[in-house]
């Protein structure tokens, strides 16, 4: 889940580029050879650029984090304190954007070749910028903070875990309001039939929303998408323009049906929560290690308070952040399960739900079926043949 307002499953609602369950006869019942073949390809094309990015990235912090190597570039900044902190925030931020930059460009290559991609280099480009100018202040007022902390109580700890709490909060807040128009422009959809029928769809929910907006995801991708965004009286629903141009209304409104589930079911309140308490106990288990002597004499540094420790601080973060990745994502999918189902009991179209899978999935050219492990570790949604076989084997409630 993103966390950034009620926009659950944004940009991943139909689940087409994650990996599957390995049901090659159903999927064959429901796309062609050419499709499956396709969707393949671009796994496998797309695949090899994502695990060069994760490795390179990951010896990097090791690399430094675990060595004095990380300590060393972090005094090359000076000797003073704040000096040090700045040199520790840039070099985290700058040096893995840089080395993982050729790998995020192969992505967008191979996407571009299965016509994935409208967007040109130069906007490719400027995103990467918008990105850093997002992460660069975050991290660095962070990394301010929680050396500042350490530096005058043996308590740092629970304050940074408090802060850690809070801004998840803060963040899953004012990232629709915020970051999201840093990376799209919205409009209010015109009035016709198509938003009253996603209104009435929401009230028919009891959803209260405050618009309806159309993303202009077209200047990017190709891929279809809607998600709901924002909290309370900031609730708005998004359609990708691709999404309105392609899909026929019923289709429109079985994936807003989808969002407005994980709304009703308070899905992204309930994950800011859990992820405010994950954040907190995180930076709780982080101190403990990040403190023990022999990991310090790695590092070549005598205390944690000192800022050149903080390439040892992002190596344990990045270990921990791999071993936990596989659970919630686990957690992920059923959470995706139970939004389908609600998608089927408020419209009670599962032929329209299969179409509207098929299409996605097609467009964006998913895999239905990748294999069983890449599921199990990568997915953050049931794959597409999988939500085909819950539409067809589902039943209203009411019966």
């Amino acid at each position: 889940m993103s966390g950034a307002g009620e926009r659950a499953g944004r940009g991943d609602v139909t689940g087409a580029e994650e990996a599957g369950d390995g049901a090659g006869g159903a999927a064959a019942a429901d796309f062609t050879p050419e499709q499956i073949a396709r969707g393949k390809a671009l796994r496998r094309g797309v695949l090899p650029a994502a695990a060069g990015s994760w490795a390179v990235s990951t010896a990097l912090l090791l690399g430094l984090g675990l060595t004095s190597g990380g300590a060393r570039l972090t005094g090359a900044f000076g000797d003073a304190w704040a000096l040090r902190v700045l040199g520790a925030g840039l070099t985290l931020v700058l040096l893995p954007q840089l080395l993982t930059l050729p790998f995020a460009a192969r992505g967008r290559v191979v996407r571009a070749r299965f016509g994935l991609v409208t967007q040109g280099w130069a906007g490719w480009a400027l995103d990467q910028v918008r990105g850093l100018l997002v992460s660069l202040p975050l991290i660095l007022g962070a990394l301010f903070a929680l050396y500042a902390l350490a530096g005058v109580t043996r308590w740092w700890w629970a304050w940074a875990a408090l802060g850690a709490a809070v801004t998840v909060f803060a963040l899953s807040f004012l990232a629709p309001l915020v970051f999201e128009p840093l990376f799209n422009r919205f409009t209010p959809m015109e009035p016709g039939p198509q938003r009253t029928g996603l209104l009435a769809l929401a009230e028919r929910d009891g959803v209260r929303v405050r618009d309806v907006l159309v993303a202009d995801a077209s200047r990017r991708t190709t891929a279809l998408n809607a998600y709901v965004s924002g909290f309370g009286r900031t609730r708005r629903i998004v359609a990708y323009d691709t999404l309105l141009a392609t899909a026929d209304p019923l289709e429109v409104e079985l994936v807003v049906a989808h969002e407005l589930g994980h709304v009703v079911h308070r899905d992204v309140p309930r994950g800011t929560a859990v992820g405010a308490l994950g954040a907190a106990a995180g930076v709780c288990l982080l101190a403990a290690v990040v403190s023990w002597s022999p990991l310090l004499d790695l590092a070549g540094v005598a205390r944690f308070a000192d800022p050149r420790s903080a390439w040892l601080l992002a190596a344990v973060a990045s270990v921990g952040g791999t071993l936990a990745g596989p659970f919630g994502r686990a957690l992920s999918r059923r959470i995706e399960h139970r939004a389908d189902l609600h998608a089927l009991e408020l419209t009670r179209s599962p032929a329209a739900f299969i179409a509207m899978q098929r299409r996605l999935t097609v467009t964006n050219n998913g895999d239905p079926t990748p294999p069983r492990l890449l599921h199990l570790l990568l997915s953050t949604h049931p794959t597409p043949s999988a939500r085909i076989r819950t539409a067809r084997t589902w039943r209203p409630a009411d019966t």
